[in-house]
Parts: C-alpha cells; structure tokens; sequence
C-alpha cells in the first residue's frame, strides 16, 4: 500500500479509538469509579475522539464479578448510565474475546443498546470462532472489527489466510494488535502494506494497537497510520497493561485535523490519571517490560516483577532468557 497523505495533511479516514478503560481496566482490575469515566466520555466528546471503548463483554461463567469492576462485563444498562442516549459524534465501542465472550446471551440487538461497536479480539487459531461472533454482531446490527492478537507470533502465510477469510465477513477493519510491543517501525509499515492489500481487496480498514514495552508505541501508531491503517488506539496518559499504550495526548496533538483537541485530554490526566498512579496503580514503560518486548513474550512475568517492587532487572532478564529458551 502506497504511502497515504503527509505530516502536514488531513486524513477524512482517520478513526481515533480511546482504549482507556478497556487496556487501563487490565491494571486495576476495571475498579473505576463512575465519575472518571463520565468525565472521560465528556473530554472524549470535546477532543473529538470517535469512539471510546468502555472495557469488555466477559463471560459470568466464566470470570467472577467480585473479583472485577463493572467495565470487565459492559452490562449495557451500565454504559447507558454513562452515556444516555448518547446524543453526541462519539461512538460506543467494546472488546468481545473469542472463548471468553457469552456472545449470544450478553450480546443483544443493536436498537436496544447504547454500543456502537463490537471488537472482537482472537489468536490466529481460533479464526472459525471469530468469524461466527463477527456474523452474530453484524446480523444483530453492530459494526464489527477483527482484532488479531500477538501478530508479532503469528507467521506471514497464516496471517494471509485469516485476513482473507475475514475479508470475506462484515467486519469493518482489520487490526494489528502488538500484543506484546515487540515491532519496531519498520515491521509494523510491513504489517499496514500486508493488511493493506487485503483490506483494498474486500474494500475493509486498517487498524492498529501498539503497546509500548519499548517506547515505540506512538512510532508504531503514525508509521502504520502513514501506510494506510485508519483505525487508531490510544489511552490517556498511555494507560493500559504492563507497559502501555500509545497515549492519546501524543496521537491528538500529531493529527492535523482541527476536530482532534489535545485539551480536554490533559485535564483527565491533571485530574484522574495522575490520582490513579498516586493510589498504586501501575502503568508505563519500565526495564522488565522492555525485556519481554524484546523477546517478544507476553509481559506476565514482567507485571509480577513490577508488582513485586524488584529491581535486579539483570537477574530478571537471566530468568526471562531460562523461561524462553526452556
């Protein structure tokens, strides 16, 4: 895919995405109380942010509801309480995971709830999965993405089938997800041309959520942005598991488009996020999490390394090498 537009253009097909309480819920266990998230819709509304993804659609069954906040199940007359009827340019969205999602029971049809959009996140060996939840959303009236998780694992030809097989689906956008915050700039440009020739194909959209376990998430944002992808995650403050996000406040002041301010954004972090660091909530780039993108592993047992308070990150990354190459 060519190279779209210049650091000085506007792009009409640009979609920013708040991932905030979704990713961020991954740090504190979704525990925010409904003031933040009221006031964070409202700053997304005047930033001109397009959608904000409230958290995900689990499964009862399956996860306990003692043991998480609310945005963990996304019950709609939660969001509606947040959002009312939503009379506004922003668009509700939530994450829905294959296997942990009780779709045909929590999902119900559009007219009746507040979301606008389902995302629904799969590994790549769960595609058949995928693509029935991504027909049951649609056939219920959402639009749907398809996000494919750890692309930084999955091999080129396996990633070409799954975008084809997808294609074919009602989904709207196919995502890069470096689960893990391993790409460097130059692979996510490779993974926007890959998706891009697909998505061209079957006349889809392009997204991409970065993490940033080595302070390359925002890079890895603009890059696949200037190769095509429209769809783009960000949290406030770079909110989100382990490491990270691209931080919204970075994305919004680098668009050019004058519907995306940068204000309403920093008087979350003035007045919340910066609040939630000082409770203990932990978040950001730190030495461990760079090490597991660099091995390119999930980042589990760097976030016990942060929250056990450690600092022998020499004898750490001795154990990560024992753990990858055992």
């Amino acid at each position: 895919m060519a190279q779209k537009g210049d650091l000085l253009s506007v792009r009409q097909d640009i979609r920013v995405v708040d991932a905030t309480i979704r990713d961020g819920g991954l740090c504190n266990n979704f525990r925010f109380d409904d003031k933040f998230v009221k006031d964070l819709y409202e700053a997304n509304i005047k930033a001109g942010v397009d959608y904000m993804e409230f958290g995900y659609k689990a499964s009862k069954e399956i996860f306990n509801e003692d043991d998480f906040g609310k945005w963990k199940f996304c019950n709609d007359a939660d969001i509606r309480k947040i959002v009312g009827d939503n009379k506004s340019g922003l668009k509700v969205a939530v994450m829905a995971d294959v296997g942990r999602t009780d779709f045909e029971k929590d999902i119900i049809p559009k007219k009746d709830s507040p979301i606008d959009l389902i995302r629904v996140a799969t590994y790549i060996n769960a595609i058949p999965s995928a693509v029935e939840m991504i027909e049951y959303c649609a056939k219920m009236g959402y639009e749907t993405t398809i996000n494919i998780m750890a692309v930084s694992k999955a091999r080129t030809e396996d990633i070409k089938a799954a975008l084809d097989i997808f294609g074919k689906t009602p989904v709207s956008a196919f995502y890069i997800v470096d689960s893990y915050g391993a790409l460097y700039p130059e692979e996510a440009r490779r993974l926007a041309d890959l998706y891009g020739e697909t998505a061209d194909k079957y006349k889809k959209s392009v997204g991409i959520h970065a993490h940033n376990n080595q302070q390359l998430a925002f890079a890895n944002t603009i890059e696949a942005m200037t190769f095509g992808a429209s769809y783009l995650d960000a949290t406030v403050d770079g909110m989100g598991r382990g490491a990270g996000n691209c931080a919204l406040e970075l994305l919004l002041g680098f668009l050019k488009n004058p519907k995306y301010k940068v204000n309403p954004i920093l008087k979350i972090i003035e007045n919340h996020t910066h609040k939630l660091k000082e409770a203990g909530v932990k978040w950001g780039y730190d030495i461990p999490y760079m090490l597991t993108g660099q091995y390119n592993t999930h980042p589990r047992p760097a976030i016990q390394f942060v929250n056990e308070e450690r600092k022998d990150y020499s004898k750490f990354a001795n154990e990560l090498y024992d753990i990858i190459n055992s």
